[in-house]
């Protein structure tokens, strides 16, 4: 079903205020761009597989465990202890041996996006800014699942956190795409503190059924060893996917000469002059033993790990590589 851009447009009006100047009341993404991600999205949902699935929404998806439903799936011997009410009588009778009926439940498949928008996420320097970045991959990954009647939902990870509850196929998308379009003015400077996340972590394992698809997009420099065995155990519950937003700049300073730098987490300043090799040099293998110490906590949890530059303009042939 077409996703029509005057709702879109309607959903991402945004009241004017007289303290924030105007392009921190724009949304993040514009109502064009998001129909253009939503014609996308159908190709990352023709080529998604159909996932295992056991949350209870009334839905389309067959669930591979079996049990009582409207879909006969097959007859096998009578244990001791089944139901009687399920016995094949038919099949029975033909054999001399007891045989009982097994049935298939319909079942839909649970996405759950987390949208880290803390402060560190609100920073950019080509393009868009991180967090936008991570709504325009929550759009297409919400537009693709509500192409298979998915029930859709999400968390917010903001100054106050917004949890978003599941609501089927096209209602649950523009629900989480409209929340995540938001727009995203500077935070004072602060940085959750780590015991933070990991009452947002437990809140999604509290919260969230086994067999479920959960999307985190962040940049996950919160990650911290305490936060490892949580996020193991929602990989080993359900389908965890992390898609770390990095800026090119964190990548790589540019020569731009002496040059004043903001911590957007802790507030603190320092002027660093970038037309040293030397400097440039430290700065990059900086970033590469922190990439390589956050590649290495997902590895340990069992998680899929996607790294997206928040650059990338074109993002369907790097999610239909890492999202099949």
């Amino acid at each position: 079903m077409p996703f029509p851009l005057r709702e879109i447009l309607n959903r991402l009006r945004v009241r004017p205020a007289a303290s924030l100047p105007p392009a921190a009341l724009a949304p993040l993404l514009s109502a064009e761009e998001i129909a253009q991600l939503a014609v996308q999205a159908e190709l990352l949902a023709e080529a998604q597989p159909a996932r295992e699935v056991h949350d209870h929404h009334a839905g389309d998806w067959s669930s591979p465990w079996l049990g009582h439903g409207l879909d006969f799936e097959e007859s096998r011997p009578y244990v001791a202890g089944d139901d009687i009410r399920d016995m094949d009588w038919r099949t029975t009778a033909r054999t001399g041996r007891a045989y009982l009926k097994s049935y298939r439940e319909e079942r839909q498949p649970t996405l759950h996006l987390v949208l880290d928008r803390e402060a560190g996420m609100r920073f950019g320097t080509r393009r868009r800014l991180k967090v936008t970045q991570a709504a325009r991959a929550a759009a297409l990954f919400a537009f693709a699942a509500a192409g298979h009647n998915a029930a859709i939902g999400g968390s917010l990870w903001d100054a106050a956190d917004l949890e978003l509850p599941p609501l089927h196929g096209r209602s649950g998308a523009l629900a989480l795409i409209e929340a995540a379009a938001r727009p995203c003015p500077p935070l004072p400077d602060a940085a959750a503190e780590p015991v933070h996340y990991l009452d947002r972590l437990v809140a999604l394992d509290a919260g969230l059924p086994r067999g479920a698809e959960l999307i985190v997009l962040s940049d996950f420099a919160w990650l911290r060893e305490v936060h490892e065995p949580l996020l193991a155990r929602l990989a080993e519950r359900m389908d965890l996917f992390a898609v770390q937003i990095i800026d090119p700049v964190e990548r790589a300073l540019p020569d731009v000469g002496l040059a004043r730098f903001h911590d957007m987490t802790r507030g603190d300043e320092r002027w660093i002059d970038t037309g040293h090799a030397s400097i440039r040099a430290d700065h990059a293998a900086a970033f590469r033993e922190r990439q390589a110490a956050i590649a290495h906590r997902l590895a340990r949890t069992g998680a899929r790990h996607l790294v997206l530059g928040s650059e990338v303009d074109d993002l369907l042939p790097i999610l239909l590589g890492h999202h099949a």
